[in-house]
C-alpha cells in the first residue's frame, strides 16, 4: 500500500494527497505534517511513518480550510470496494483542487470571482492569461515592453493562485512569490508557442483572430499553459470556457492599488472592512453574478463615452420606472448564483443539491423576461433577449430529482421513483422487503414468547434476531447462531436472509441506477451550460444596473455629463460613502478644473477641516461616473479621465524595509512617471515626512512639473493638491494655470468651528493648535504650544533676512537658531548716540559676517 502511496505522490509531489483508507483520508510524512498543523488536528505514526487522517463524510470541510491557506489537495479514492483474497484495493486521484481552481460554491467568495493568473515572459515581453474556471471567464494580453502596466492590471484582480514556468524567469519567480500569493510551476512543454496556439485554437474552434487574440505570441503562450494547468486540475470538461477576451491595460481607467486604498473603494483604510468603502455603499445587488459584475465596474470604469452613455440610459429606465425596478429585484433576490452552479454542472463536477438549486433558479426566469418587457433602453432591451428560460430542462430537473437530496451522489435518495420504471420497481421491492423486516420482530416475539427479541442491523453482519442470554432455552431450532455478544447472542433465518438479500440488494441496485440517472441528468444540464451561462451573466448585468438605479433613486443622486472635454465640473458635489451615513449632514462643494484654466488648485486649510475628503470625492465622482453610475450632486459634466493617481496617506513598509517619507516619494514618483493630459491627480501633504525646507523645496517642484506637463496649456494634468505649506499659495502668482483655494474655518472664542466648505482663496494658517486642543492634547502642553508659537511668528521676519545669498542653501530646523552676533548687535544699538558714520562701520560689518557665512 505504501508503494501505490509513494507512486502517486511522486505524480502529485506539489499537492497534499489524501489518500482514502476506508472511511478516512490519510496524510503521510510531510503532508501529515502540514496537515495536522494546518488542520488542527492530532498528529499520530504507524511504523515510524507519521499521519494524520480525516473523515471521509467531512472531507469537503477540511480540503476547504486547506485551500483557503494557500495549499493544493489531490484526492485519490479506492476505486474497487474491498473483498476476500483481494490484498490491495486499486486507488487513483480523482480530483485535484487548487487555490485558482477552486469550484465549489460553499468555499468560494459569491460577490468575488476566483481567478488563476498565468504569468509568462519571453521573447516577446510579458503574456498574462486570467481563467475563473467557476464562472467560465478567460482572458489574455501580452505588452511587449517590461509589462508593468497589465501585470497591476492583473494583479488588481486579486488572483487566487499564480502559475508560472518552472524553468522561467527567475527575477520574475522571485517578485511573484513575495507577493503572498501561492506560486505553482508548470510543466515548460505548456507554454511552448505552437502547442498553446493549437490547445487554444482546439479548445475555441479554430481561427484566434475572430476573439481580437490571433496576433499574440506570449499572450497566447500564458493562455495555453492556463488551458493546460485547467486540464490538468479539472479534467477535459471544459467547454464552459469563454473565448479569449483581450486583456490590456489602457481600455478602462487605470486605478492602481494605491489608488485603490487610498480612496477606499473596495474595503477601509483602518479597519479593512467593506462596511464604509465604496462597494460597501453600491452593492445592494440581489444575486452573486451581479455583486461580481458590480465589482469589476468599479474595478475597470469605462473610458468610452458610448458604453457610459449606454449604461447611464439603463440606470436612468431604471430610474424612472420604480415598481418595475422592485419587481425586479424581488425576483433576483430568488435567484443564486446559476453562473457557477452551471459551471460545476460542464465540469462534471455538480451534486444533486447544485441541481436542485438550480432549478429552482430557473423557475423565475419566465417572470423575470415579462418584468423587464416594461423597461425602456437598447441595452435593457438586449439584456432580456439573452435570457432564456429552458422549460424543458426546468420541467426534467422538476420531474427527476428529489426536492431534498443528499450531498453524496452513490447512496440514492438523487431521483424520483416516478421518473424511472426500473427504479421504481426496485423502490417496491426494497420496500417490501423491509416491510417485512420490520414487522418480523412483533411475529417472532409473539411465536416464541421471548419479550426481549429484538430485530437488529448491523453494517458488518447485516439483518439479525438479538435474544438475551436469559431467555436463550426459548430459542428455536431453526435460528442459526451469527454473532455472540456479552449479554445475548444474534441469529438469523433462512427466511430473513432470503428479505434481507432482497432489501440490501435492491439498495445496492438502486444507488447504483440513481448515479447512473444523476450522471445522464448532469450530462443534460452540461449541455445547456452556453446557454445557462449567457442567461447568468445578462441577469448579473441586470442586478448591477438595478443597484445603481436604487441607488440613485433613494439618495438623489443625479446623471452627470460625460464627454470627451478635457473639463471636470461638479456643482454642489457630496462625498457618496459620507453623504450616505445616519445621523450626519454633509456640505457639498464644488468642483471646476480646466488644464485651460484652473489646473492646479492648491488647497490649504487646517487639519480636519475636509481637505482630504474634498479631493477623495471628487475622484470617487469621477470613477462613478465613468462606470455609468449617477452621483451625489446638482449637476456635473466629467470629461473622460484615463487614470486616478493618488498620494495621500502618512504610511510605511517595513516589509520592504520603507521608511514613510520613502514610501511618500516612490507614491509621488509613481505619479510623475505615468501621469497624462487626461489624468486626475491627488496629492496630501507630499514631501511632509522630511524637514521643512526639503520638503517645501519637493512639493514646490512637483507642483511646477505637473503644471508644465505637456508643455503648454491644455496638455497638463487635472491636480488637487492639500498642502499645510502655505508658501505654496505664492505658485499662483508664478504659475498662470494655479489657482488657492481653502477651507473655511470660524474662529469664536479662541476655538475654530470646521465649515467644511471650500473657497477660493488662499490662508497662512493652519490652526493646528486648536485642532491639538480638540483632540485631547493636555492644556499646559497647549498653553506651552502657544506661546512657543508666538515666539517663532515674532522671530519669522528676521529669520528671513537672515537667509543665505544665492548658491549657499541653508537648512532650518523648527526652532531658531539662537544667539546670532548680528541681531545681538542689531538689539544692542542705542539708535538716538549712534552717529551717521558709526551706523555705516556697523553695516559694514554686517555685511562682512553675511557674506563669509
Amino acid at each position: 500500500m505504501m508503494q501505490q502511496y509513494r507512486e502517486l505522490k511522486r505524480r502529485y509531489p506539489d499537492y497534499l494527497l489524501l489518500f482514502r483508507l476506508g472511511d478516512f483520508y490519510e496524510l503521510f510524512f510531510e503532508d501529515a505534517q502540514v496537515g495536522a498543523r494546518l488542520l488542527q488536528i492530532t498528529l499520530t505514526a504507524r511504523q515510524d511513518a507519521p499521519m494524520a487522517g480525516i473523515p471521509h463524510h467531512a472531507a469537503d470541510t477540511y480540503i476547504g480550510r486547506l485551500i483557503r491557506q494557500g495549499q493544493k489537495v489531490a484526492v485519490c479514492e479506492q476505486m474497487e470496494a474491498p473483498g476476500k483474497g483481494k490484498k490491495l484495493v486499486r486507488r487513483e486521484v480523482v480530483r485535484v483542487i487548487t487555490p485558482g481552481t477552486l469550484t465549489d460554491t460553499q468555499y468560494l467568495d459569491g460577490a468575488a470571482n476566483n481567478y488563476l493568473l498565468v504569468v509568462h515572459r519571453g521573447p516577446g515581453g510579458l503574456g498574462l492569461a486570467l481563467a475563473d474556471v467557476s464562472t467560465g471567464e478567460f482572458h489574455v494580453g501580452e505588452d511587449a515592453g517590461d509589462g508593468e502596466a497589465l501585470l497591476e492590471v492583473a494583479l488588481l484582480r486579486r488572483p487566487a493562485e499564480i502559475l508560472v514556468a518552472g524553468d522561467g524567469d527567475a527575477a520574475l519567480r522571485r517578485r511573484l512569490s513575495a507577493l503572498g500569493i501561492p506560486l505553482t510551476s508548470g510543466d515548460p512543454g505548456w507554454f511552448r508557442l505552437p502547442p498553446a496556439r493549437e490547445g487554444l485554437r482546439a479548445q475555441f474552434g479554430g481561427d484566434l483572430d475572430r476573439f481580437g487574440v490571433g496576433d499574440l505570441t506570449v499572450g497566447l503562450q500564458a493562455g495555453g499553459a492556463a488551458l493546460a494547468y485547467l486540464r490538468e486540475t479539472q479534467g477535459d470538461r471544459l467547454a464552459h470556457l469563454s473565448p479569449p477576451a483581450r486583456l490590456t491595460a489602457g481600455d478602462a481607467l487605470v486605478l492602481d492599488r494605491t489608488a485603490l486604498a487610498t480612496l477606499e473603494l473596495f474595503e477601509t483604510a483602518q479597519e479593512r472592512s467593506v462596511r464604509g468603502s465604496l462597494i460597501g455603499l453600491l452593492d445592494t445587488t440581489r444575486t452573486p453574478m451581479g455583486a461580481r459584475v458590480l465589482r469589476a465596474w468599479l474595478l475597470r470604469p469605462l473610458r468610452e463615452v458610448a458604453a457610459i452613455a449606454r449604461r447611464q440610459d439603463a440606470v436612468g429606465a431604471l430610474v424612472e420606472a420604480p415598481a418595475e425596478r422592485a419587481a425586479l429585484r424581488a425576483r433576483l433576490d430568488r435567484v443564486g448564483d446559476i453562473e457557477r452552479l452551471a459551471s460545476r454542472a460542464a465540469l462534471g463536477v455538480a451534486h444533486a443539491r447544485d441541481l436542485v438549486a438550480l432549478r429552482g433558479y430557473l423557475r423565475e426566469l419566465p417572470g423575470l423576461r415579462d418584468t423587464l418587457g416594461g423597461l425602456a433602453g437598447p441595452l435593457v432591451a438586449g439584456l432580456a433577449a439573452d435570457i432564456t428560460a429552458l422549460p424543458e430542462l426546468t420541467r426534467l430537473l422538476d420531474e427527476a430529482l428529489e426536492d431534498e437530496p443528499p450531498r453524496e451522489l452513490r447512496e440514492g435518495g438523487l431521483i424520483r421513483e416516478t421518473w424511472s420504471p426500473e427504479l421504481g420497481e426496485l423502490r417496491r421491492a426494497a420496500r417490501e422487503a423491509k416491510a417485512w423486516i420490520a414487522s418480523l420482530e412483533g411475529r417472532e416475539r409473539a411465536r416464541t414468547g421471548i419479550p426481549s427479541l429484538r430485530v437488529r442491523f448491523n453494517r458488518v453482519f447485516g439483518y439479525s434476531i438479538e435474544v438475551s442470554n436469559p431467555h436463550a432455552a426459548k430459542v428455536p431450532p431453526e435460528y442459526v447462531r451469527r454473532q455472540t455478544l456479552v449479554g445475548a447472542e444474534r441469529y438469523v433465518t433462512t427466511e430473513l436472509k432470503e428479505y434481507e438479500s432482497r432489501a440490501l440488494g435492491a439498495e445496492e441496485r438502486m444507488a447504483a441506477l440513481e448515479f447512473e440517472l444523476f450522471v445522464e441528468i448532469r450530462g443534460r444540464v452540461a449541455a445547456e451550460a452556453e446557454t445557462l451561462l449567457r442567461t447568468a451573466r445578462a441577469l448579473g448585468t441586470l442586478d448591477g444596473l438595478a443597484a445603481l438605479a436604487e441607488q440613485a433613486h433613494t439618495r438623489g443622486w443625479v446623471r452627470p455629463d460625460v464627454d470627451d472635454s478635457p473639463a471636470l465640473e461638479i456643482t454642489d458635489g457630496r462625498h457618496p460613502v459620507l453623504d450616505a451615513a445616519p445621523g450626519t449632514t454633509f456640505t457639498p462643494n464644488d468642483v471646476s478644473l480646466d488644464p485651460h484654466g484652473t489646473q492646479v488648485v492648491i488647497l490649504t486649510g487646517p487639519n480636519m477641516s475636509g481637505k482630504s475628503v474634498f479631493m477623495r470625492q471628487a475622484a470617487l465622482l469621477v470613477i462613478l461616473a465613468q462606470m455609468g453610475s449617477f452621483i451625489p450632486a446638482r449637476a456635473a459634466r466629467i470629461g473622460l479621465v484615463d487614470r486616478v493617481l493618488t498620494r495621500v496617506g502618512a504610511q510605511d513598509n517595513v516589509a520592504r524595509g520603507q521608511s514613510t517619507f520613502l514610501v511618500e516619494m516612490v507614491e509621488t514618483a509613481s505619479i510623475l512617471a505615468n501621469v497624462t493630459g487626461r489624468s486626475l491627480v491627488l496629492l496630501d501633504e507630499v514631501g511632509r515626512g522630511t524637514s521643512t525646507f526639503d520638503g517645501l523645496a519637493i512639493a514646490w517642484a512637483v507642483t511646477e512639473a505637473l503644471h508644465d506637463h505637456g508643455g503648454r496649456a491644455g496638455q497638463g494634468p487635472k491636480v488637487l493638491f492639500a498642502t499645510h505649506y502655505h508658501e505654496l499659495t505664492a505658485l499662483a502668482e508664478r504659475l498662470p494655470r494655479v489657482r488657492n483655494f481653502h477651507v473655511a474655518v470660524r474662529e469664536w472664542n479662541d476655538e475654530i468651528v470646521f465649515l467644511h466648505k471650500v473657497r477660493p482663496g488662499g490662508t497662512d494658517r493652519s490652526y493646528g493648535i486648536q485642532v491639538a486642543r480638540l483632540a485631547g492634547l493636555p492644556a499646559a502642553v497647549v498653553t506651552r504650544a502657544k506661546a512657543i508659537l508666538a515666539d517663532l511668528e515674532s522671530e519669522r521676519a528676521a529669520l528671513s533676512a537672515a537667509a543665505a545669498p544665492p548658491g549657499q542653501p541653508v537648512q532650518l530646523g523648527l526652532f531658531p537658531p539662537g544667539g546670532d552676533p548680528i541681531l545681538k548687535d542689531i538689539a544692542a544699538v542705542e539708535l538716538g548716540s549712534t552717529t551717521p558714520l558709526q551706523a555705516l562701520n556697523l553695516l559694514a560689518e554686517w555685511q562682512r559676517l553675511l557674506r563669509e557665512r
